[in-house]
C-alpha cells in the first residue's frame, strides 16, 4: 500500500470521475456486501484502512459507531475526506497501515475496502491487525478477487470470439504469488497477488476464524442500472471476508 498512485496526478483524475459516476463496481457491488458483512457498528472504536475519499467511515458514524480512525497515503483522498466527510467522531490521517501503531486491543472492528492488494507483506499486516483488535471484535475486508489478478498481463484477460462477444476469462500463474503491475487508468500501478489459500490461511495463523465470506453477485437492480456488472455470472471481480479474533 505504500505505492502511492492515487496522488499521481492523471490517475486521480479518471479515478475520481470513475468514482462520481453516479452507478460504478463500488458503490453497486463491492460496498453493499462490505457493509454486509458489518457487525452492529453501535459504539464501536473502528479502524478503517485505506480510508480513501471518506465515504465508509461517514457511513459508520452514521451507523452509530464511536469513533472511526481512518488512514489513507493519499493526500488526494484525504483532501476530499476532510471537506466532505468530516465529522468531529472520524480522525483521518495520512498513515500507510505498515507505519501505522496502535496499542494492542484497541478496537472493536477494523475494515479494508480495496486496499490489502496493494500491500506486499500480508502476513505482517495481518498480525498487526489481530494484535489491534479487542477479543471477540472483528476485521472484515475486500480485496480484488485472486482469480483478477493472478495473470502477469492485467490490462484485458477476456478473450473475445471472431464477433467481438466474450468467449471466456483467461486464468494464469495462480499460484506463482507476489507483485503485478498493470496498466489501469495509467501504466505501472502495483498490486500484489497472493491466492485464496494464502488469504485464509495467512488470516488462521493469526488467530482469525473466518466467519463469512462473499463472492458479490449484481441483483437484477444493479444489473439493469449497470449492464457490465453481468460479467461478475462469469468471473468474480471481488473477494470480501469476516474473520473474528
Amino acid at each position: 500500500m505504500k505505492q502511492n498512485i492515487y496522488d499521481h496526478a492523471e490517475f486521480f483524475r479518471q479515478y475520481k470521475k470513475l468514482r462520481q459516476a453516479p452507478y460504478n463496481f463500488n458503490n453497486l457491488l463491492e460496498q453493499p456486501a462490505l457493509k454486509s458483512l458489518l457487525p452492529n457498528l453501535t459504539n464501536l472504536q473502528m479502524l478503517d484502512i485505506g480510508c480513501g475519499m471518506g465515504e465508509f467511515a461517514y457511513y459508520c458514524i452514521e451507523n452509530n459507531a464511536q469513533h472511526v480512525t481512518a488512514i489513507d497515503v493519499s493526500k488526494n483522498m484525504l483532501a476530499i475526506a476532510q471537506h466532505e466527510h468530516a465529522h468531529p467522531n472520524i480522525d483521518y490521517y495520512l498513515q500507510a497501515i505498515e507505519d501505522y501503531h496502535a496499542e494492542p486491543n484497541s478496537f472493536d472492528c477494523i475494515t479494508s475496502s480495496l486496499s490489502l492488494h496493494y500491500i506486499k507483506d500480508f502476513s505482517a499486516v495481518v498480525g498487526k491487525i489481530a494484535s489491534m483488535l479487542r477479543p471477540g471484535s472483528v476485521f472484515v475486508f475486500s480485496v480484488e478477487h485472486p482469480i483478477a489478478t493472478a495473470r502477469k498481463t492485467l490490462e484485458d484477460n477476456w478473450l473475445y470470439d471472431d464477433s467481438g462477444n466474450r468467449s471466456h476469462y483467461a486464468i494464469d500463474n495462480y499460484h506463482d504469488e507476489g507483485l503485478r503491475e498493470q496498466t489501469w487508468l495509467v501504466d505501472g500501478v502495483v498490486k500484489y497477488h497472493r491466492s485464496i489459500t494464502t488469504i485464509i490461511n495467512t488470516l488462521i495463523e493469526h488467530d482469525l476464524t473466518i466467519e463469512k465470506m462473499l463472492e458479490p453477485l449484481p441483483d437484477s437492480e444493479a444489473s439493469q442500472k449497470l449492464p457490465s456488472l453481468e460479467k461478475e455470472y462469469r468471473r468474480p471481480s471481488f473477494l470480501l471476508i469476516r474473520a473474528r479474533k
